[in-house]
């Protein structure tokens, strides 16, 4: 079994190893040179993003060779520990490739099939959140002390302001009309996205962000930092989980009327 030593150690790592393959990241930001690919999905990625990817690989197979690591770019790679790193290096790289900051880097470690661990690192602010499961949530900017983060405490939708990673996301899955209700719903909606909207849920500055399209290394970080920080992080049928595709990160006090417009569009 994990001890909370095991969990700690990680988390100190992971932090560390997202500030730096933040740098990494930053080497090639608003570089108008910067050859961006297309996936097999039609998904940007850059030379950024696989640089990242393979010095975050390799940092982790040196630190915990026992453990398994999956990651957007390079594919899974199998461990025997129980522990499973999910990693990010650039989530959010349509913003990234458009010369905008917010962007994120992100680190999830599941235990078992449980998410232990997030950090959610903006490179090109210096922001981070991060948390470990029975510990808090912290936010850091730059090199000041961590504070604890925590959750809104709105308790009224029309009151809320919520975020979404890209609206044409809900036209995809075939739930335009839930983005509608929920635009109508709420006092303010905007698309800052990606982890930087999550870090915004975790500390405070805008009350729930809702998610149609989600991999899992979209969400393997963030549902322990947005629980921590006193939130609630589920998917769209209200299961605790970071692998149903879809996510809703909220205050926690609103969590379930958001749940019923989701379910009721």
């Amino acid at each position: 079994m994990a001890t909370a030593s095991d969990i700690q150690r990680r988390l100190q790592f992971a932090i560390e190893a997202a500030r730096a393959a933040g740098e990494i990241t930053l080497r090639y930001f608003r570089n108008r040179n910067l050859l961006v690919e297309r996936k097999a999905d039609d998904s940007p990625v850059t030379r950024a993003d696989r640089e990242a990817e393979s010095y975050l690989r390799e940092q982790i197979h040196q630190a915990f060779p026992e453990d398994a690591v999956i990651g957007e770019e390079w594919g899974d790679t199998g461990g025997k520990s129980g522990f499973r790193w999910i990693i990010d290096p650039i989530d959010g790289t349509k913003s990234f490739i458009h010369g905008v900051p917010l962007y994120a880097t992100l680190i999830g470690v599941e235990y078992q099939g449980r998410a232990v661990l997030g950090v959610d690192r903006i490179p090109a602010t210096g922001e981070c959140v991060y948390a470990a499961r029975g510990s808090g949530a912290w936010y850091q900017q730059g090199d000041n002390p961590p504070e604890p983060a925590r959750v809104s405490t709105c308790r009224s939708l029309r009151e809320a302001a919520w975020v979404t990673s890209e609206v044409a996301n809900f036209t995809k899955i075939g739930r335009r009309e839930a983005y509608h209700r929920l635009e109508e719903a709420t006092r303010l909606s905007r698309t800052w996205g990606d982890g930087y909207g999550y870090l915004l849920v975790a500390t405070g500055r805008v009350d729930f962000m809702v998610d149609p399209l989600m991999e899992i290394w979209d969400a393997a970080a963030i549902q322990p930092i947005i629980e921590e920080a006193g939130g609630r992080f589920t998917d769209w049928a209200g299961q605790p989980t970071f692998a149903s595709g879809n996510g809703v990160g909220s205050n926690g006090w609103l969590h379930e009327e958001i749940l019923r417009i989701l379910r009721t569009t």
